[in-house]
């Protein structure tokens, strides 16, 4: 059984004392193909590092984060990004997308830069993956004004409606399913077998938001198998099935 993180963290500081542990753990525990999201430029070493140390398990996103595009750096962050597309292979453009949680007075930027890397993957025929949050609206905004067929992708950590979801699926986004479907207020376990499988993959967005019953602690790569049995009582199927679907529909996204 193949499992696979569309979302980890993997360079974080708060695997800083276990990281190659917490990594094996989760290898140990089926899940053997981890996406690791960009942030900003500080995080691109620590990354290639990680990709050097686990080849045949790391696959790396490069983008800017909405919550660090800044008015004094964005500019630079952007040329970073692209820079770094033209220098060698990734597997998607993110994270990127808009966050109305931390700080609204940058929306006009987070929307430039959003639109601006949207572009970049288009050029680079690589799918988006998608941060949004209290930013629904806002999000699917740029999504139609950049509609096409070559655009597509991962709503990564999706927490909306059914109507949102359906949006979603309708723009060629797969929905990241993570620990929030084990939440009781989570709420999208209650409509997702309304969702055809196919348009789902699995993600932990480790070490943040671990599901139940870690849910507090920090999260881990080797948590999607809880995501994984959760999509398995939802949808009535083996997890084995769950596995194997969700692995599918990830490599379809990031062309491998």
């Amino acid at each position: 059984m193949i499992l696979t993180d569309t979302h980890t963290h993997l360079y974080s500081e708060e695997f800083q004392n276990d990281r190659t542990e917490m990594i094996q753990r989760a290898i140990d525990a089926g899940v053997s193909r981890f996406f690791v999201p960009s942030i900003d430029s500080t995080y691109t070493q620590k990354m290639y590092d990680l990709e050097a140390q686990f080849p045949d398990n790391i696959f790396l996103m490069m983008g800017l984060h909405p919550c660090y595009v800044k008015p004094e750096t964005y500019q630079e962050e952007l040329a970073h990004v692209e820079t770094e597309l033209a220098k060698r292979k990734f597997y998607t453009v993110g994270e990127i997308g808009i966050d109305l949680y931390w700080d609204k007075t940058t929306l006009a930027i987070q929307q430039e830069a959003f639109q601006r890397q949207i572009q970049l993957a288009k050029k680079y025929k690589l799918a988006i993956n998608i941060h949004c949050r209290d930013a629904f609206d806002e999000v699917f905004e740029v999504l139609e004004s950049e509609k096409a067929s070559d655009l597509f992708g991962i709503f990564h950590c999706f927490t909306g409606d059914l109507g949102q979801a359906q949006r979603a699926i309708g723009l060629n986004m797969k929905l990241g399913i993570g620990g929030v479907v084990t939440f009781k207020n989570g709420k999208i376990d209650q409509f997702l077998n309304e969702i055809d499988l196919q348009h789902i993959v699995l993600e932990t967005d480790s070490p943040y938001l671990a599901p139940v019953p870690f849910r507090g602690k920090r999260n881990e790569s080797s948590y999607t198998q809880l995501v994984a049995e959760k999509l398995a009582e939802i949808y009535q199927l083996p997890i084995e099935e769950i596995a194997r679907i969700t692995t599918e529909n990830s490599k379809a996204i990031f062309g491998i």
